[in-house]
């Protein structure tokens, strides 16, 4: 009985999102991802109601942010070579959100106990944040490559025109805004959309 009471309290936080950290298998497959991992789009679903972030540029960001690993974080950084100096940034979670970044979401959205490798917090998250990106910069939230460089560099520096000397940044933007758009077509063949 108490091995019964073991297993059902690890399916649920299983169930929830929570927990397990590694990538889905097949992750050029929308489909695939979310019957590997249904929470994912039940949490990209509820932030798609409250903030109007369709899925599949969800899933597109999170792909190139993190490949959906939960505790994913930057690398290290070495000086000459050898001495770990720390990593290249806080980015941390599904969303890769950095420090500062993530204390502004809890404050502004009141979610003071939101984790950046809980799925329902970091979807919650690129929604509240994206859903920003629309209000204060006019970008369209299924513009996935818009949005994306402007997640990447943030408001400020996309309205500066940061993202422009970038090419290697154009580039994964514009891979970006193509993952959402294949995205899309499959989980409207699969009948998730």
């Amino acid at each position: 009985m108490n091995t019964l009471l073991k297993l059902a309290i690890v399916g649920l936080v299983a169930s929830c999102g929570g927990g397990n950290y590694s990538a889905p298998r097949q992750l050029n497959n929308a489909c695939a991802i979310v019957a590997e991992r249904p929470a994912y789009l039940r949490a990209m679903k509820k932030a798609e109601r409250r903030w109007g972030v369709p899925v599949h540029v969800q899933m597109a960001t999170m792909y190139q942010e993190s490949k959906f690993i939960g505790d994913a974080r930057t690398p290290h950084q070495y000086a000459l070579g050898v001495i770990p100096i720390g990593r290249q940034s806080s980015a941390f979670g599904y969303s890769q959100a950095l420090d500062a970044t993530w204390e502004e979401y809890q404050r502004k959205t009141g979610n003071r106990r939101a984790k950046r490798d809980n799925i329902r917090d970091a979807t919650d998250f690129m929604g509240w944040y994206m859903d920003g990106s629309q209000n204060s910069l006019g970008l369209s939230k299924s513009d996935a490559t818009s949005q994306y460089l402007a997640y990447h560099e943030g408001r400020g520096g996309f309205a500066r025109g940061s993202h422009r000397s970038k090419g290697w940044l154009m580039r994964v933007a514009a891979q970006v805004g193509q993952r959402s758009e294949m995205y899309r077509q499959q989980l409207i063949a699969c009948r998730k959309a």
